[in-house]
């Protein structure tokens, strides 16, 4: 059992997640109190801190000052087609929307293009895999949120003991084969709202980012599945793409075979200045089920960082450019696709 001089853990699931308590002051941590969430969030995945108090200036401090460098955190510059979209939190462009509100603070409506694009969230996923450079830790703050009896959790999955519970014979094929999966959001978009969608084809949107699904976590050492709603397809260790059945049976088996019940922790937002950091080499998280869409405000705002580990850039060239919204507004059926997403990262 890890212990921890500054903080008190409260598991939240037999192998992973767990909720920090003991911090009194989340914008003035100290180095020892900053080490042992280090050192907790290696071993449980994900942590809840309640009642934070940050507000978008401190936030972005708390993730600086977690990751050690600031040039990591991550910026939704590259989402802003011709810096004309008006940010509603400017100028912090180190902040991600993930609410339901437009640029005038108004509740979208349930059948706008950003409602049908947010689908995509509900199924369990990494932030960023579909990124040449993917992401490492994700911080999840709540601004305003509806009544807690519509719903609205966050949901996390534990993609390292995923692995630990594979039977041995898939093990040993996952360990053999050594897949590349190849990442896109557009994937993840159509199969959350494929009526939608439907005109999109995944494979003509920006080039998709290919990541080894098997790897080791290196913060704990452990062997970690990454895959999620954004794997497309698997190829195999040449490069060269596994035939569609193959593939997309066994990116179903690894993918419910993570998600299934026991393995998954359902976390409710109670309060404004509640947070959330998981580490996305770790867990799968999703955006659980409401009741509350085109009712009730809720404004989450999240920072992400880039990972600076030995997987970071997956198979992909390092140094390779970012995905932008220039870039896919000009291909055939990914008009309505770009629309959704100036300005929003999932």
């Amino acid at each position: 059992m890890a212990s921890y001089k500054t903080i008190t853990v409260k598991e939240l699931h037999p192998t992973f997640g767990a909720e920090i308590q003991g911090i009194s002051d989340h914008d003035n941590l100290t180095e020892e109190q900053l080490e042992d969430l280090r050192a907790a969030i290696a071993k449980y995945g994900f942590l809840l801190l309640r009642n934070t108090h940050l507000t978008d200036e401190s936030h972005i401090r708390f993730t600086q000052r977690f990751v050690r460098d600031p040039a990591l955190l991550d910026t939704v510059t590259r989402y802003l087609l011709n810096n004309t979209r008006k940010l509603r939190y400017h100028p912090h462009v180190e902040l991600f929307d993930a609410g339901n509100l437009d640029d005038s603070n108004t509740i979208i409506h349930p059948s706008s293009p950003r409602a049908h694009s947010n689908r995509g969230n509900r199924l369990f996923h990494t932030d960023s895999s579909f990124n040449p450079r993917r992401a490492s830790f994700s911080l999840l703050r709540a601004v305003a949120l509806p009544p807690t009896s519509t719903g609205g959790n966050t949901e996390f999955a534990d993609s390292r003991s995923a692995w630990d519970h594979l039977p041995q014979n898939l093990k040993h094929h996952l360990l053999a084969k050594d897949y590349i999966g190849a990442f896109s959001i557009a994937h993840s978009r159509k199969l959350g709202s494929p009526e939608f969608f439907k005109s999109v084809d995944p494979s003509k949107a920006a080039p998709m980012a290919r990541h080894k699904i098997l790897q080791v976590h290196e913060p704990s050492g452990r062997m970690n599945l990454y895959i999620g709603a954004h794997l497309h397809h698997l190829e195999d260790s040449t490069g060269a793409e596994i035939p569609e059945k193959e593939s997309s049976e066994l990116i179903d088996t690894l993918n419910k075979h993570a998600t299934q019940e026991n393995n998954v922790v359902s976390v409710q937002w109670e309060q404004p200045g509640d947070v959330i950091i998981w580490d996305n080499r770790a867990v799968l998280h999703r955006a659980g089920e409401w009741t509350g869409e085109g009712k009730y405000a809720r404004d989450l705002r999240r920072t992400t960082v880039h990972d600076d580990g030995t997987y970071a850039w997956g198979l992909n060239d390092v140094g390779t450019p970012m995905p932008t919204i220039a870039g896919l507004l000009n291909t055939p059926g990914l008009l309505q696709f770009a629309a959704t997403q100036e300005g929003v990262k999932v």
